[in-house]
């Protein structure tokens, strides 16, 4: 244990140089090495990979080189850094008092504003007149690119419009490698590469609209509890990982929202190999800064920063909420030479490069963010956001049972409507009948709360109206001459109602930041459902829920003729729902995460680290192996699968061919060119397109529908086996139609290079392998239609 505190204090040792940073990290990882000896018995030679983050300096300076747009964006924001003093520098790279959640120095003398930073991946949070879109899991499930572009825009445009330069999102961590994760909800699913083509459409929606996107939470921040320091608990979790599971699982996101040309991008609260992730150069220099090119600033998490100097040669430019260990600090660290100019010059130059790539130096409306107790003249910014979060809420919700087409329903006169999640009143023993957009004050704080539309914490919204379940229904069965019965608070209904045509149970299943979830279903819920289906013969049930719900307890009741997992689908939710319910639009929602049968299928990824111990470690040895991947590996049967959901209709698969492409350049070649330089993503080479696959998908059922085509891909074995390797993994999807029926289209799969490619931790560079690429589309991760395959070498 002594050993143990000396490591500890070598690692959080305010380093003078970059030359004593690296002998001072070079030392602490010795030393724990020496101490995992002394306690195992093990020689350090067998200790596994986890938690070495080798040290990477100098921060290298960023230099515009992507394309012509950073090129001039970097040519205006050099001349500006050259004109500042040391002090002016300072000020840029800290966050001060004002009406944002985070704000920025000004120089007033240069024309340079504080720059305002705000909430949230799925919204402009605390404020009124903007809009309450859905969470970040809602819009993976809609498996369509185009919809998540649009949900960029439009939230970009949002923040745009209330003078925010700086949004606070998309979000791929956490990625969702905890079941039980309470954070899972912002994330793009569970799967690096639809997380992937969500966070580049978002990001390059958002820019589009004039915003610095934030991609976040660089990385491996995957769970709540202890993600942080706090002076009770002591250190923070250490979350511990390969090379390669870094590359292939957790970066991989991130660099998507890099090649559509993020701005900014935000570290995380945890340790990542024993180093806080805000002052690990290992990710901050060496992986986002040089390996992807990254050509804007890293801000900290708030409150996140652990070190001074040591963050800032380690890559983080900027602190938020306040100075953190820098101001004065920083200035007397590059008057006495312990932090070079050249980086606190590259640091401000970081900042104010993204300002002008997207040209808020011209015209930007000032920021409109007020406290709720402020006077002021409404700033809506919503426009006709409230048809897209609509769309989006339907394309996202997932029809996962549906016995003899119990669904669309066909003018029902007699609806019986029971659960808390169905309106907005709360139940009457709890005391939270209220939304006043404050931090934890969501619809659906917890269970019995009303309708959840949002999880909570820093990634909620502020919706300016909730559209219920209970309201939607009732425009319907009103405009049918139909009549409703209800019960909200009940587990236990009293009344059977017999004629009804059918019965709807409404349950949820909240997470929010802070904690992680403890159950992954709840007994009144699981009750309510049983006692309702134990005398309706057609019993619906709906799942508002923030992640992963299991439903065994009574999935297979007969009585139980339809279920719907809803998500988080913002402040339309009930419109959304009953354009599903009554046919208006064919569900193609796709679950973005696998459900089990039961909890214990997931294993050790099903709980955060409980580790009482004053440094607590999370060794990801699962490596690439997390949802699907994992059933995948070990031959468990999901309750539903990753990228299942059912349609009104039904579609049939045929004619796949899949073939190299005859213009890629050095296909076979092992390494992209060195000689090639980097841009922001990563080597160019690596999103060249190497391989198609095309099929066509026909609509074999009686009505119009959208089927959501699934690429998945396993790449060859390493000298025929290849343990870390998954089984298949999701390499492409495309939204086919809406087709009539007997319609058919032709769904076409582009296969980049990095698609195709593993990390080779030994040449530090991603690699073609040679062999039989299987490929397999179908309509889910396991309901694999037709098969074929592409041979490199």
């Amino acid at each position: 244990m002594d050993l143990l505190k000396t490591v500890y204090h070598k690692f959080r040792e305010p380093w003078g140089s970059r030359e004593q940073a690296v002998l001072s990290t070079k030392t602490a990882v010795t030393l724990f090495c020496a101490a995992c000896s002394l306690q195992t018995g093990s020689e350090v030679s067998e200790l596994p990979y986890y938690g070495l983050s080798p040290p990477v300096y100098p921060s290298p300076a960023g230099n515009g080189s992507t394309n012509a747009g950073w090129a001039s964006a970097y040519d205006h924001a050099q001349n500006l850094v050259s004109r500042m003093t040391v002090e002016e520098k300072v000020n840029i790279t800290r966050g001060w008092p004002g009406a944002c959640a985070g704000n920025t120095g000004e120089v007033p003398r240069l024309g340079i504003p504080s720059l305002c930073f705000a909430d949230g991946p799925s919204g402009l949070r605390g404020q009124e007149f903007v809009s309450a879109f859905p969470a970040g899991i809602h819009v993976a499930a809609t498996f369509d690119r185009h919809l998540m572009y649009q949900h960029g825009r439009a939230l970009g445009s949002e923040f745009h419009g209330r003078g925010v330069n700086v949004a606070l999102g998309p979000a791929a961590g956490p990625l969702g490698r905890v079941a039980r994760g309470g954070r899972n909800w912002e994330g793009l699913s569970n799967d690096p590469y639809l997380a992937g083509a969500g966070m580049g459409a978002i990001t390059r929606g958002m820019q589009d609209a004039g915003v610095i996107a934030t991609p976040k939470h660089w990385l491996l921040n995957e769970q709540e509890f202890r993600r942080r320091w706090t002076p009770t608990t002591g250190d923070a979790i250490s979350a511990n990982v390969d090379d390669r599971t870094l590359h292939e699982l957790y970066a991989f996101p991130f660099m998507d929202a890099l090649r559509e040309g993020a701005g900014a991008v935000m570290c995380s609260y945890q340790r990542a190999n024993h180093s806080y992730a805000c002052q690990n150069s290992k990710l901050m220099n060496g992986i986002l800064k040089i390996e992807l090119g990254f050509e804007g600033f890293v801000v900290s998490d708030w409150d996140g920063q652990m070190s001074g100097v040591a963050s800032a040669n380690a890559g983080l430019d900027l602190v938020m909420p306040n100075a953190g260990f820098w101001g004065d600090n920083l200035t007397q660290a590059v008057r006495n030479g312990t932090l070079s100019e050249e980086r606190i010059s590259d640091m401000v130059t970081r900042i104010l490069a993204p300002w002008f790539y997207l040209r808020q130096e011209t015209d930007y409306p000032p920021p409109a963010i007020y406290t709720n107790t402020q006077k002021h003249l409404p700033v809506d910014v919503r426009a006709d956001h409230a048809k897209l979060i609509e769309e989006v809420g339907a394309a996202g919700t997932v029809l996962v049972k549906n016995v003899n087409n119990t669904l669309p329903l066909k003018k029902p006169k007699f609806l019986c409507v029971y659960g808390y999640d169905a309106t907005l009143k709360a139940s009457p023993w709890q005391n939270r009948d209220r939304y006043s957009g404050a931090y934890d004050e969501n619809f659906g704080w917890n269970t019995f709360n009303g309708t959840l539309i949002t999880g909570g914490g820093s990634g909620s919204n502020s919706p300016p109206y909730v559209v219920s379940p209970f309201q939607a229904l009732q425009e319907r069965v009103t405009k049918d001459k139909g009549i409703l019965r209800w019960d909200f608070h009940s587990d236990n209904p009293a009344e059977p109602y017999v004629n009804a045509d059918a019965c709807l149970v409404f349950i949820n299943a909240y997470a929010s930041e802070s904690f992680d979830r403890t159950s992954l279903t709840d007994e009144f819920s699981d009750r309510l459902v049983l006692n309702v289906a134990s005398w309706c013969a057609n019993t619906i049930v709906v799942i508002h829920s923030a992640g992963i719900r299991t439903v065994d307890a009574w999935i297979t009741h007969p009585n139980i003729t339809a279920t719907l997992f809803a998500g988080l689908p913002g402040q339309e939710s009930g419109h959304s729902l009953t354009s599903i319910l009554y046919g208006d639009i064919n569900p193609s929602g796709r679950l973005p995460y696998t459900v089990a049968r039961s909890e214990s299928d997931y294993g050790r990824l099903l709980n955060s680290s409980v580790s009482a111990d004053p440094f607590p470690q999370d060794s990801f040895t699962e490596g690439l192996l997390i949802d699907y991947r994992h059933f995948d590996k070990h031959q468990i049967t999901p309750r539903f699968e990753f990228g299942f959901g059912l349609s009104y209709t039904s579609f049939a698969y045929a004619n796949l061919s899949a073939s190299t492409t005859a213009t890629t350049k050095n296909l076979l070649a092992e390494f992209p060119d060195p000689n090639i330089p980097v841009v922001q993503g990563g080597h160019p080479a690596l999103w060249d397109i190497v391989a198609v696959a095309r099929c066509t998908v026909t609509n074999t059922g009686p009505v119009d529908g959208a089927e959501i085509a699934q690429l998945y891909v396993s790449v060859p074995r390493a000298g025929g086996e290849d343990s870390e390797s998954p089984v298949r993994q999701l390499r492409g999807f495309v939204k086919v139609g809406p087709l009539a029926p007997g319609q058919r289209e032709e769904a076409v799969f582009e296969l980049t290079r990095r698609d195709l490619s593993v990390w080779d931790v030994v040449a530090q560079q991603w690699r073609l392998r040679r062999g039989v690429y299987r490929v397999w589309v179908g309509a889910s991760s396991r309901d694999l239609r037709v098969g074929g395959s592409v041979v490199v070498g």
